[in-house]
């Protein structure tokens, strides 16, 4: 379904930076505050710091009774819950609900995370209270009222454009960003995608060739690539001709395939989301910060793992959403899409 972008420019932004395989946002935690660089994850919803960043307690900082602990897909933290003032930009949060890592695993570069997918996401992290769920920064920004709605607009932006700067835009969709409307879409129904940001979608190569039929799977700005069930990727480096490359995990294509590279469409909703050749290929630029070859041409598309039909089977990471700006709204419980003007860029 399609639907006009709004009403106009944003509450507040936060701005982002790409760090080579994740977007951080500084963030502040106390009064006065200290800044922790946190990554930017839609798939998670949990707040905390204390990887690198000493946390550093301030008047405002009050321990919980609860311990924390939450596992990721390629890593994990334990820790103490707080609660403390937060600061995103001009806006501060009193009393959120943040964790402090004591051990954590998986995050080098970064202090924690900022958590920002569906508050459900945060039953059964916290203990003793095993039950109870932890608003998020969206949640509380709202009910405290620092913004107009329950709204979080995220634009990435390509890293020869601003060397990989965005925003997250918090209580509005900022339409000076956008090209045309937002077309929204409903969270699907389909379990375990709907726990998080989760939508149906179909892709296909060039004109016709289906690389992955109408399913479900979700839209994760922690994640780096478009991963998509095994049996999807299979048909993806078949359509491609790409190889697997030994020293980074990734599909390798030479300079010939990539010239021949048709866009990558995304059926979502009733629209097409295509993503070109130069968005499918990871930023030649980057390539020494995954151990790949400055002059390889590398292909942002990845095995998901598990064969379609389990009810998640793609993640829309920031590969895609690098080319889209994204709307995340909690209240009408959908995500939208929009294009920019980084949308066919050929930045990569």
């Amino acid at each position: 379904m399609a639907a006009k972008s709004g009403n106009g420019k944003r509450d507040a932004s936060l701005g982002v930076s790409n760090t080579g395989t994740t977007y951080t946002a500084s963030v502040g935690v106390g009064s006065p505050p200290t800044q922790y660089k946190l990554i930017v994850d839609t798939g998670s919803s949990n707040t905390w710091v204390g990887v690198n960043g000493v946390y550093v307690q301030t008047s405002t900082s009050h321990a919980t009774s609860d311990k924390v602990s939450v596992t990721y897909g390629s890593g994990s933290f334990s820790g103490q819950e707080y609660t403390d003032d937060v600061t995103l930009g001009s806006l501060t949060i009193k009393s959120q609900s943040i964790g402090v890592a004591s051990s954590s695993s998986g995050f080098d570069g970064a202090d924690g995370i900022l958590g920002i997918g569906p508050v459900d996401l945060t039953k059964g992290t916290l203990s003793p209270d095993d039950s109870a769920t932890i608003p998020t920064v969206v949640d509380n920004l709202y009910s405290q009222g620092s913004i107009q709605s329950s709204v979080l607009g995220v634009q990435f932006k390509p890293v020869g454009i601003l060397e990989g700067e965005g925003k997250l835009d918090f209580g509005a969709v900022d339409t000076e960003a956008i090209d045309g409307d937002v077309m929204y879409v409903p969270i699907t129904t389909t379990s375990p995608a709907n726990e998080f940001w989760g939508i149906d979608q179909s892709i296909t190569y060039g004109d016709s060739t289906s690389i992955l039929s109408s399913t479900a799977g979700i839209v994760d700005t922690g994640s780096t690539l478009v991963l998509i069930a095994t049996d999807a990727f299979e048909r993806y480096q078949q359509a491609t001709g790409a190889v697997t490359d030994n020293v980074t995990g990734l599909l390798r294509i030479t300079l010939g395939q990539y010239e021949n590279l048709k866009d990558l469409n995304f059926n979502i909703g009733g629209a097409t989301f295509p993503l070109t050749p130069n968005a499918q290929i990871f930023p030649r630029s980057l390539n020494a910060e995954i151990g790949g070859s400055t002059d390889a041409i590398y292909l942002m598309v990845g095995d998901l793992g598990s064969s379609s039909g389990d009810g998640l089977d793609f993640i829309n990471g920031y590969a895609f959403l690098e080319r889209y700006y994204s709307v995340y709204d909690t209240d009408n419980k959908r995500v939208g899409l929009a294009r920019t003007g980084h949308t066919d860029s050929k930045s990569n």
